[in-house]
């Protein structure tokens, strides 16, 4: 027997055989071609096929996990037919005289440097698509068959280096019961698909496909992030325990999820969804969320060859606003910049890009641009509770510029007799310390805030948590992090009708569940899948209970004080962290 520890992907405990998939391994001809015609052509021909087995994939995925998984599948043939991906292998081809593969992979590891690098963990991700829809082009080139998940004998545990969205979406979801990877992130499709089977994963084990065999008897306890190869008798007792003892907090869970968010002494906050897309919002209230806390529109704009016009967004924000009739949508304006770049909107190179021309700064720039964003959320307004939200706000003369505009938008819409919320709110992202410290002077022009922690601990601390030399310093429990917190929701507690809410990772981390409900957050706003945890966490608790922890925490010294006494306060409540 042995153990190894990892990465927690997905909450629960699964014992069962091991299956390792291993992958082929796919090597370009990196000789120069003389025809390249004649490899455009093999190109366009992987391409066609690529589009027929994404589309099979597409509708197996609706069918078998939902609208929101099938809309992965719609984003990868989006990439096939991305001009700078088409374009960018055609050139290559052409220009340099380069296979149809070699093409391929030196365009799609280009793509993927790119999106790997976004200091945003949801953009990041994505970079695993884009290696995957790279890949399944190759194979169609090269005519590779790659190993078939789709039907398997018994039950097993996917051990691999890593797993592609077509990979799991092909698998046979009935016979695989959890995954253990090599490498991969909370934020990584791995973690998210598995997430959405509702199986254990831990992922980050480095070597485990080479540690395991495909037979041997696993326990993945996706709760402690561990997994335990060939335990004995008395280990697989006590796990058995475990997961009976986690299958009775699920189904509690599930008895919680149209009941409020609402402590023990009567205080209530808002549990709400971050969204990318339309197609998200049902995620959201399958699992009990009551609106929308943030709807990141950049990827409206990222997985379009051209800039959307008004009535494209118009249509998006609609949507999103009559799946929540009764609950807030909180649509962030456009924030491109620093690590996300548009194709069709050149942007000179910058020595330190999160520190220049992103977010409210870019849109002061093009002007016209925020001008159809804003239009277009007037006019959706409508149809439901529209939040406007300012994103990467440093002052109060930023919000008064951004109003401004917004009013001039408003007057337009005046002039042409269309029908627009008047009362519309607006809010600032807090993600600036200096917006934070002046909380109480930009609350004068505004109706909400909602603190985006992943940029606030980068900007407060000073590190890049993409780099892995300085990641460590990366600590959203820093004391530093905490008192800000506080004196924005201080803020909230000396102003009638006034919120603040919270979108970064933190809202949905349930460590920092009570810390944060007793420094008076408002609304917490996270992945879906988080929402029904965070619920039970805060129905279990007493606000004044809270609100000692808080207090306690803030006085602490260090970050990791700081965990294991909420860790320890947690314990004693019997929850799930």
């Amino acid at each position: 027997m042995f153990v190894k520890e990892g990465i927690i992907a997905s909450p629960g405990i699964v014992i069962a055989k091991a299956l390792v998939y291993e992958k082929v391994i796919v090597e370009v001809n990196k000789n120069k071609v003389e025809n390249p015609d004649k490899e455009i052509e093999k190109f366009q021909n992987a391409i066609k096929k690529s589009h027929e087995q994404l589309e099979t994939i597409r509708i197996q995925a609706i069918s078998e996990l939902g609208e929101e998984e099938g809309a992965i599948f719609e984003a990868h043939a989006m990439v096939l037919d991305d001009p700078e991906f088409v374009e960018g292998v055609e050139a290559e081809i052409n220009d340099s005289h380069l296979s149809a593969d070699n093409a391929v992979k030196i365009v799609t590891d280009r793509f993927y440097e790119i999106f790997d690098q976004m200091d945003d963990p949801y953009f990041s991700a994505r970079a695993a698509d884009i290696k995957d829809v790279g890949t399944r082009v190759l194979q169609n080139i090269l005519g590779i068959v790659q190993a078939d998940l789709s039907q398997l004998d018994e039950d097993v545990i996917i051990i691999a280096d890593d797993l592609t969205p077509s990979d799991t979406a092909q698998m046979d979801k009935k016979r695989v019961k959890g995954f253990a990877t090599n490498i991969g992130s909370r934020t990584s499709h791995t973690a998210i698909m598995a997430r959405s089977l509702e199986i254990p994963a831990v992922l980050g084990l480095c070597d485990i496909t080479e540690t395991v065999k495909t037979g041997d008897l696993m326990v993945v306890d996706g709760l402690t992030g561990r997994v335990c190869v060939n335990p004995g008798n008395e280990e697989l007792e006590s796990y058995e325990k475990e997961k009976q003892k986690y299958l009775d907090y699920l189904k509690e869970l599930e008895e919680l999820k149209d009941l409020d968010a609402i402590t023990l002494d009567g205080r209530k906050v808002e549990l709400v969804g971050n969204i990318g897309e339309p197609n998200d919002a049902a995620g959201v209230l399958k699992n009990g969320g009551v609106g929308v806390g943030l709807y990141r529109t950049e990827f409206l704009y990222m997985n379009s060859d051209v800039m959307p016009g008004e009535e494209k967004q118009f249509a998006a924000y609609r949507s999103v606003l009559e799946a929540f009739p009764d609950g807030p949508v909180i649509i962030r304006t456009l924030d491109i910049g620093g690590d996300k770049k548009l194709p069709y909107l050149p942007m000179d190179d910058e020595l330190n890009p999160f520190l220049g021309l992103r977010a409210i700064r870019l849109c002061f720039k093009e002007v016209g641009l925020f001008k159809i964003q804003l239009r277009a959320i007037l006019r959706a307004s409508v149809y439901g509770h529209a939040h406007i939200m300012f994103p990467m706000i440093s002052s109060i003369t930023e919000v008064r510029q951004a109003k401004a505009i917004l009013q001039d938008c408003m007057k337009e819409l005046d002039d042409e007799q269309i029908a627009y919320d008047k009362d519309v709110k607006v809010g600032v992202m807090i993600e600036i310390p200096s917006a934070a410290i002046a909380a109480d002077i930009i609350s004068k022009e505004v109706d909400f805030f909602s603190i985006g922690t992943n940029d606030l601990c980068q900007y407060t601390l000073a590190v890049d948590r993409m780099n892995q030399e300085v990641s460590y310093l990366y600590d959203p429990f820093n004391p530093a992090i905490l008192r800000l917190i506080q004196l924005v929701t201080a803020t909230s507690d000396k102003k009638d009708q006034f919120f603040t809410g919270m979108c970064g990772e933190m809202a949905g981390d349930p460590l920092a569940a009570i810390l944060l409900l007793g420094l008076g957050l408002d609304e917490f706003s996270m992945s879906a899948l988080s929402i029904p945890q965070i619920k039970k966490i805060i129905r279990s608790v007493r606000y004044e209970d809270a609100k000692a922890i808080a207090t306690a925490a803030l006085n602490m010294e260090t970050g990791e004080e700081i965990m294991d006494f909420v860790q320890e306060s947690m314990k004693k409540l019997n929850l799930y962290i």
